[in-house]
């Protein structure tokens, strides 16, 4: 357990921003799976807050069930930036979240996430101005820096402090290596010994084993995944159960395949029907991996046409693999 100001974090694991997946039905999911205390929002575009999009108003939706959760913005306008977080703020959100750590050309393209890695009297001038526009706590995602010649993961933390954010969560990898090789621990060691705040560290999570080593290895005062979430919802709660020293749930295909199901008809149910379609072979891509023969799955539900024609293909495929397991 730790606290980012007077917003409890316990257990002291978190659901990462992934953009197309986290949203609030997804939160609701692994909230309810348990051993998570903290949820972040899909990063949510400054630009299309102040606009009034309505794709922004979707995916800054949430519920009360997913408390506390975290609302991460981006963009690289200043008084966007500040207007967005009071929004937030209004929304009822328990923390703002500036990222400063997306790796992808579109998001980097426009100033914001890990360009302002590269720009830090930009990106004070955003946290500054975000700190003077909301009461409630803010903190900031970050990676380890724009490439490995320019490593600045701790001046950015010292910087934060000094603008009043109240947490920091670091990725361990730069801007330039997207998701390729292994996470640098050291680093966000680094970072945590030298900060006044509370650290999250971030990558290459994907076993309750990889976050005990991630809090052995780095001090951190939280664990945040997103990738291994998606292919495996359980893992939160499996890390949590093997850090309080309580047998780790193994689920079967049965179970995974019931919750595939169960999930992808709620999505169904909750989306458009054009958007349906595709956010359920995404997410369902993510959830087969593991699947005996998931690759031939996969092709099926990737070329459905229709919601109906995706859940024929999948309870045709599962019911023969349940009845032969």
């Amino acid at each position: 357990m730790f606290k980012i100001r007077d917003v409890i974090i316990d257990p002291p694991l978190v659901l990462a921003p992934v953009a197309g997946h986290t949203d609030t039905l997804f939160r609701q999911v692994i909230k309810d799976l348990g051993g998570c205390g903290l949820v972040v929002s899909e990063l949510v575009s400054t630009e299309g807050m102040t606009r009034q999009h309505t794709r922004t108003h979707h995916l800054t939706r949430f519920v009360e069930g997913e408390r506390p959760v975290s609302i991460q913005i981006f963009g690289s306008d200043s008084g966007r930036m500040a207007e967005s977080a009071a929004m937030v703020e209004a929304m009822g959100a328990d923390i703002v979240d500036i990222n400063a750590g997306c790796p992808v050309k579109k998001v980097v393209k426009q100033g914001g996430g890990s360009h302002l890695l590269r720009d830090l009297p930009l990106l004070e001038k955003i946290m500054k101005e975000v700190r003077k526009a909301i009461r409630i706590p803010l903190t900031i995602k970050i990676r380890s820096g724009w490439d490995r010649n320019s490593i600045n993961a701790v001046e950015v933390m010292k910087l934060a402090q000094d603008c009043g954010v109240e947490g920091l969560t670091i990725h361990g990898r730069t801007r330039n290596e997207l998701f390729s090789g292994h996470a640098d621990w050291k680093i966000i060691e680094r970072v945590k010994q030298q900060a006044q705040i509370p650290i999250i560290g971030n990558g290459d999570v994907f076993s309750p084993e990889d976050a005990a080593g991630m809090f052995r290895e780095t001090g951190v005062d939280g664990v945040m995944m997103g990738r291994g979430v998606l292919s495996n919802p359980w893992l939160i709660r499996q890390c949590w159960d093997h850090l309080s020293g309580r047998p780790v749930i193994k689920m079967g295909l049965k179970q995974k395949a019931d919750f595939m199901i169960q999930f992808l008809q709620r999505v169904c149910r909750n989306s458009p029907p054009p958007v349906a379609l595709g956010k359920m072979k995404k997410i369902g891509g993510y959830l087969s991996r593991g699947f005996p023969q998931g690759a031939r799955l996969r092709a099926g539900i990737h070329s459905a046409h229709s919601a109906e024609e995706f859940f024929e293909t999948m309870e045709s495929y599962l019911a023969d693999k349940i009845t032969a397991e």
